[in-house]
């Protein structure tokens, strides 16, 4: 059985995303994989999904129409506004879509990234074990880019029985993070403002980084901004030359000369991705042990 859907319109860094390339940054390749992991599997039992790739999309959404086939369509993450033929459904949701059919993605109320799974798999090939988009390494997912309008994926085999699931809830709260390995190159008064003070989403924001605004000027007496480069990981906060804090994610580079003062932990980074520009934000440690709780009763 196959489909095919083509693309009418895709907003800014709509790619191809599936599980990722773990295990490849010693390579300088960094994983890639949905910003919000949560949403995308969220997205991916709703469609009854039997392969792991879907389309992301960003803040302007996207449209779609089944030029062939049938297909169920799963689609999560943020808040977005969503129609089937000029229907408003339900966010998160699913359908069955026949040839002929139309899908339409606006932005909504907050959030900047959602997801849309099919029950059938992304006819793309493996690239170093995987389906997802890295723009910067020119890798996966179609061409290794962005999705445009006029691209057609072509769907094959066979869906799962869909499940049912609970709309995400926007939370709120400061983000949590652990001490990174260069904390100590900050001041305490440093590490103590950081964790006090309140910072602000820059709209410079993609999957390799989100700058973040230090209105406070928690960093302007940090002395010690270049290191020699080791390797970084998602999630990582590092102040740059200049002072400015930035959060790596999903598309970082695989080393960094800067320090990192903390790691955003797991259970985090999905709702840090989803905070648009202008959204404050705060900050508070706890430790790899409760990190680690958190990861497991979430999994």
């Amino acid at each position: 059985m196959s489909a095919r859907l083509r693309i009418l319109r895709a907003g800014p860094l709509t790619t191809i995303q599936d599980g990722g390339r773990e295990g490849l940054l010693v390579h300088g390749i960094s994983a890639s994989g949905p910003m919000d992991r949560s949403s995308f599997d969220r997205a991916g039992r709703l469609a009854g999904a039997s392969a792991e790739a879907g389309v992301e999309f960003t803040q302007a959404g996207i449209d779609v129409a089944v030029e062939a086939g049938t297909l169920r369509l799963g689609w999560a993450g943020g808040a977005f506004v969503i129609s089937v033929n000029g229907v408003a459904q339900d966010w998160p949701g699913s359908a069955e879509l026949h040839a002929g059919d139309r899908l339409s993605i606006t932005p909504g109320a907050w959030g900047n990234y959602g997801y849309l799974r099919f029950g059938p798999g992304l006819d793309l090939p493996l690239v170093m074990g995987s389906q997802s988009t890295s723009t910067r390494a020119r890798l996966g997912g179609v061409d290794g880019r962005a999705l445009v309008a006029g691209d057609v994926l072509k769907l094959v085999g066979q869906g799962k029985a869909p499940e049912a699931v609970e709309a995400a809830h926007r939370q709120d709260g400061p983000i949590r993070f652990i001490w990174g390995i260069h904390a100590r190159h900050f001041t305490q008064n440093v590490r103590e403002k950081f964790v006090t003070a309140v910072f602000r989403i820059s709209p410079m924001m993609d999957r390799m980084g989100v700058r973040i605004v230090d209105e406070n000027r928690v960093f302007e007496e940090a002395s010690i901004l270049s290191l020699v480069s080791d390797p970084i990981l998602p999630g990582d906060i590092q102040i740059l030359g200049d002072g400015t804090p930035i959060v790596l994610m999903r598309d970082h580079q695989p080393t960094g000369g800067y320090p990192r003062i903390g790691t955003i932990i797991t259970a985090d980074l999905d709702r840090l991705s989803q905070m648009r520009p202008g959204q404050t934000v705060a900050f508070a440690p706890v430790s790899v042990e409760h990190a680690q709780h958190l990861l497991r009763s979430s999994a």
